[in-house]
C-alpha cells in the first residue's frame, strides 16, 4: 500500500513541480532576458538587399504626425498609418483590410469573424498594421537583381499604380498593380485571395530592353515591437516554419534576440509568425529551393523581427518578353479545417503544423477531432468535454475493474497490514518482507491501483492542449457564468463574486493565485470527496500531504480554463461512483460517509508513555 501511494505521490508532486517551475522561474527568466536585450539595442550586421528593412521603408509624408526614426516614418495611431499613403481595399467574407500601394505590401488586415472579446460589440481581431504604427506588422515582396546587376527594382518608397478597372480585392476579382521603372522594365503585381485566408501574390517583369534581366524573388513577413505572449511551454509563439530536411524550426522573440541571425540554405518550406490563435506566412511553391532567414535587429526605437526568403533559381526575363513567379501569403485564423485543406490542394509542407498540438499530438489530434464530432451532435463544446470525459472513462473501465479490484483486496488485508506494521514497527525491512509475503499470498499488485492515474496524465494533457490552442474553444460557451471555456472561470470568491470592488490578483508574488472562481472549488471538493472513499493512510506525512492535496490543485487550476476545470470537476465525480460501484461489486466496505466525518472531528493526542 505504501508503495502504491508513494507512486501517486511522485507523479504529483512531479506535475507541481513542472508547473511551478514555469510559473515561478522559466516565464520571469524569458521576461527578463527581452528586457535586457531591449535595453542592450544592439544593431544587426549587415544584411542583403532582400532580407533588410531599409531606411528608406517609410512611407512619403501625408502623415499627421511628423516624427520619424531612422528614416521611418512614426505614427501615433494605426489609422493615421493607414491614411498617410493610397490603398486597395481588401474585402472578404473573413478579411478586411487594404494593400499599400505604397511598396505594394500587404500591411492592414482584420479577421471579421473574430472579436477581441465574448461582446459582440467589441472591436474585431487586428492582425496586420502598417510599418511605423505602433506593433507593425506586415508583409512583401519583391525582387534582388544578380550580383554586379544594375537594375532599378521595386523597393519600400515605390508608389504603384492600379491596373485595369478592379480597386477592391476580394475572393471574386483579384487586383493588380503596376510600376514602370522608366528603364525598359515593367513590373506587374497581382492579388488574389480566396474565401478564406490564402493570398496568392503573383509577380510578373516585362522586358522592353535588348537583354536578358536576372531577378530573384523574395518575400518576408516583418514584425516591429516584441508582442506580449503567454511564455507557456504548451504551445509555441514566435517565429516559426518548416524548412524541409531542418524540419520544424521555432524561434521565440527572446532566443531571436540572443542568435540575432538564423539562415537556413538551400531548403524548401515555408515560415512566418505564430500566435496563440492566428498566424502569417510566406509560403514559395511547393518544392521550391530557398535561402531561409530569421533575424532580429533593434535600430533603437523598437525590436524589428523578420522571417524571409530569397529563391535560388532567378527568373530570367528574356529581351522582349515577360517572366512571372508566383508565391502565397497565409495571413489569418488557425483553423484546422482550412489549413488542412491548404496542405491538401496546394501540396504545402506540413503547414498543419501552423497548429501547435504539443508533445502527445497523436493523442492531441484525435481528441480534438472527437470534441468537433460531439459538438456537432451536441451543439456544446462544454457538453462536447463532458461527454469526452464518459467515452475516456468507458474505454479505460477494464483497467479500471482490475486495479479497483486490486485495491478492494488491499481494503479486506488491511487489519494484517496494520498488524504486520504493529507487529515489526522497529524493523523496516522486516516489515517490508512480510508486507510482501502478503501480497503474494493474496495475489495482490500494490501499484495497479495507480494505473487509473496514470492513464489519466496523457489525457489530461492531452485536453489540456486542445482546450488552451484551440481556435474551436475561444469565446465558446457552456451554460451560466461561462462564456468561454478558453478562458479561466470569471468569478471569485476572493472578491465575494464581485460584491467587493477590487482586484486581489494584482498583489505581488501572491496576486497570480487569488484568482479562485467557483468551477476550481467545485473541483476541489470533488477531488476531496474521491480521496475520502479511502481511508488515510497511516504514515502522518503521507495523510497531511493527501489531505492538502485537493487544496494545492484547487488554487493551481484557478487560472486555468474553465473547459478543463469543468472536465476534471466531472472526472472526479465520474471517478467516484465508478470506484463505488466496483469496489463494493468485490465485497469491500466503502464508508465514504465516514471517512468524511472523521475528517472532521479532532484527532487525540497520543497517550503519554510512563516510565
Amino acid at each position: 500500500m505504501n508503495d502504491n501511494r508513494n507512486v501517486i505521490l511522485a507523479i504529483v508532486l512531479s506535475m507541481i513541480v513542472l508547473f511551478g517551475w514555469q510559473y515561478f522561474i522559466a516565464g520571469p527568466q524569458l521576461e527578463q532576458a527581452q528586457r535586457q536585450a531591449e535595453i542592450a539595442a544592439q544593431q544587426q550586421a549587415a544584411q542583403d538587399p532582400a532580407l533588410a528593412t531599409p531606411a528608406a521603408d517609410a512611407v512619403p509624408g501625408t502623415a499627421a504626425s511628423p516624427q520619424t526614426v531612422n528614416g521611418v516614418q512614426i505614427y501615433a495611431e494605426r489609422t493615421e498609418a493607414i491614411a498617410a499613403s493610397p490603398r486597395v481595399e481588401i474585402d472578404t467574407l473573413d478579411l478586411h483590410g487594404s494593400i499599400n500601394l505604397t511598396g505594394a505590401r500587404l500591411d492592414d488586415l482584420e479577421l471579421k469573424q473574430y472579436r477581441e472579446t465574448t461582446d459582440p460589440a467589441s472591436p474585431i481581431i487586428t492582425l496586420l498594421t502598417p510599418s511605423g504604427a505602433p506593433n507593425a506588422y506586415f508583409v512583401e515582396q519583391g525582387w534582388v537583381p544578380a550580383a554586379g546587376a544594375e537594375v532599378d527594382v521595386p523597393t519600400a518608397q515605390t508608389v504603384w499604380s492600379v491596373e485595369g478597372e478592379n480597386t477592391v480585392l476580394s475572393a471574386e476579382n483579384p487586383v493588380t498593380l503596376v510600376w514602370d521603372n522608366g528603364e525598359g522594365l515593367i513590373f506587374r503585381r497581382t492579388f488574389s485571395v480566396d474565401e478564406h485566408y490564402l493570398f496568392t501574390v503573383t509577380q510578373t517583369v516585362e522586358n522592353q530592353t535588348e537583354g536578358a534581366v536576372a531577378l530573384y524573388p523574395y518575400a518576408r513577413v516583418e514584425r516591429q515591437g516584441t508582442p506580449q505572449v503567454q511564455n507557456f511551454f504548451i504551445q509555441h509563439e514566435g517565429l516559426h516554419g518548416v524548412l524541409g530536411a531542418n524540419n520544424l524550426v521555432s524561434r521565440k522573440y527572446g532566443d531571436l534576440q540572443n542568435d540575432q541571425q538564423i539562415t537556413y540554405e538551400n531548403t524548401t518550406g515555408w515560415l512566418g509568425f505564430t500566435d496563440k490563435y492566428w498566424a502569417t506566412a510566406v509560403l514559395p511553391q511547393p518544392g521550391q529551393t530557398i535561402n531561409a532567414r530569421f533575424n532580429w535587429r533593434n535600430p533603437g526605437a523598437y525590436d524589428e523581427y523578420q522571417t524571409s526568403f530569397v529563391e535560388t533559381a532567378p527568373v530570367v526575363v528574356p529581351p522582349g518578353g515577360a517572366a512571372s513567379n508566383e508565391t502565397y501569403v497565409f495571413a489569418g485564423a488557425k483553423e484546422e479545417a482550412v489549413i488542412t485543406s491548404y496542405e491538401q490542394q496546394y501540396g504545402f509542407d506540413r503547414l498543419e503544423l501552423l497548429i501547435d498540438w504539443g508533445w502527445l499530438h497523436f493523442i492531441t489530434k484525435p481528441m480534438y477531432y472527437l470534441l468537433n464530432f460531439l459538438y456537432g451532435i451536441l451543439g456544446n463544446f462544454g457538453l462536447a468535454i463532458l461527454a469526452v470525459t464518459v467515452i475516456v472513462k468507458a474505454i479505460f473501465f477494464p483497467l479500471a475493474n482490475r486495479s479497483y479490484a486490486s485495491m478492494a483486496a488491499m481494503r479486506r488485508v488491511q487489519p494484517e497490514m496494520k498488524a504486520i506494521q504493529e507487529r515489526l514497527k522497529d524493523d523496516r525491512p522486516a516489515q517490508q518482507q512480510a508486507m510482501m509475503e502478503l501480497y503474494r499470498k493474496e495475489k495482490i499488485n500494490p501499484v495497479s491501483g495507480c494505473w487509473p492515474i496514470l492513464i489519466q496524465i496523457p489525457v489530461f494533457f492531452a485536453l489540456y492542449t486542445v482546450i488552451f490552442i484551440s481556435l474551436d474553444m475561444r469565446h465558446a460557451p457552456f451554460f451560466g457564468w461561462i462564456r468561454d471555456l478558453a478562458a479561466p472561470d470569471p468569478t471569485n470568491i476572493f472578491t465575494l463574486f464581485g460584491l467587493i470592488p477590487w482586484d486581489p490578483t494584482v498583489i505581488p508574488i501572491l496576486g497570480g493565485f487569488l484568482h479562485l472562481g467557483v468551477w476550481p472549488v467545485i473541483m476541489g471538493i470533488t477531488m476531496w470527496v474521491q480521496m475520502k472513499l479511502n481511508p488515510p493512510p497511516p504514515d502522518p506525512t503521507q495523510a497531511m500531504i493527501f489531505n492538502w492535496m485537493p487544496v494545492i490543485f484547487t488554487f493551481m487550476l484557478g487560472t486555468f480554463p474553465a473547459g478543463l476545470v469543468i472536465y476534471w470537476a466531472w472526472n472526479n465525480t465520474l471517478s467516484v461512483a465508478q470506484q463505488w460501484f466496483i469496489m463494493k461489486r468485490h465485497g469491500a466496505e466503502v464508508n465514504l460517509f465516514g471517512n468524511i466525518v472523521d475528517s472532521f472531528r479532532r484527532k487525540p493526542k497520543p497517550a503519554e508513555t510512563t516510565k
